[in-house]
């Protein structure tokens, strides 16, 4: 199988790598420094799971050098949906698969005018994964789980032998007929987790047993999950107990990508995470006072460090 992971950093780069070592022929589309430790030294991969080497590596930075492909895996930036979708059209035949693992709940809609609803997929990824250095990879805990599936519900061989390759390649892996439904469950948790590591710059570990901030984090997963239920998007019963439950499996010293970038003085997501909260919430009639608070609190952060 020939895929392209479109956006190298902790998720593409950690599932691409061992899709590469289970035998499929897989490009990285990157840029800039890790790019270039890539192309000269391949792709290491620091987990708790075992350290790995891909050595060559398959990378550049020119979607129209590496053709037509099986699979696309869209791993970039939500900021850079639309670009990036318009920059991979080489790469897209009439049978290529493109599916989306981004953090928000959107980005396949947003997909779907540019490369047309044949090609697009949804996906989670789960796994917490960034880039150390240039060319390096480190994952924090040994979790590592990709849900996907098409956006009808359909069951399709493109879905079948990619769900076979992730077997092999030996994580968790699942095809999915409600991938909308699976879509909402990572965002109520991403939602919420990115929101409250980033806005207190503090681990979960920490956070998920303070007396004072736990119950306004269980009540952001509340609102996430009124507003699914205000679109009709049916969700298992008891989704906002059995996340909050989740969370004393999660690594202490884990904190969400989000919260990553701001600590670094990156761009960050909020535009699509806590403040997709609150823009649904307006149009749907569902209050979101926690995301609300969480949004107008780092809203001054979103395109990165403040002078001073």
């Amino acid at each position: 199988m020939r895929i392209a992971v479109v956006g190298a950093g902790g998720v593409g780069g950690a599932f691409g790598a061992a899709l590469a070592h289970a035998g499929a022929d897989v490009t990285f589309i990157a840029r800039g420094a890790h790019l270039k430790a890539m192309q000269e030294n391949g792709l290491r991969i620091l987990s708790p799971r075992g350290d790995t080497l891909l050595q060559p590596a398959q990378a550049t930075d020119d979607p129209a050098k590496v053709g037509v492909v099986d699979l696309v895996m869209f791993c970039v930036k939500l900021w850079d949906v639309e670009s990036a979708g318009e920059a991979i059209k080489p790469m897209v035949g009439p049978n290529t698969a493109v599916m989306t693992f981004q953090n928000g709940i959107d980005a396949h809609e947003r997909l779907l005018p540019i490369l047309g609803p044949k090609a697009v997929m949804g996906g989670v990824a789960q796994i917490s994964a960034t880039i150390a250095e240039p060319g390096v990879i480190k994952q924090t805990g040994t979790f590592m789980r990709l849900v996907f599936g098409e956006l009808d519900g359909s069951i399709t061989p493109r879905g079948e032998a990619f769900h076979a390759l992730c077997v092999k390649a030996g994580f968790d892996a699942t095809l999915s007929d409600r991938i909308l439904t699976e879509l909402w469950l990572k965002f109520i948790l991403l939602a919420t987790n990115s929101g409250w590591t980033g806005l207190t710059r503090r681990p979960m570990g920490e956070l998920r047993d303070d007396p004072d901030i736990a119950p306004m984090m269980h009540a952001a997963v509340r609102e996430v999950a009124a507003l699914a239920a205000a679109k009709g998007i049916p969700l298992p019963d008891g989704t906002p107990e059995k996340i909050i439950g989740g969370w004393k499996h999660m690594p202490p010293n884990m904190r969400a990508s989000m919260a990553l970038d701001l600590i670094r003085g990156s761009r960050i997501e909020l535009p699509w995470l806590s403040g997709k909260v609150v823009t649904m919430g307006r149009e749907l009639g569902v209050p979101t006072p926690i995301h609300a608070m969480i949004y107008a609190g780092l809203k001054p952060y979103i395109m990165g460090a403040l002078e001073g």
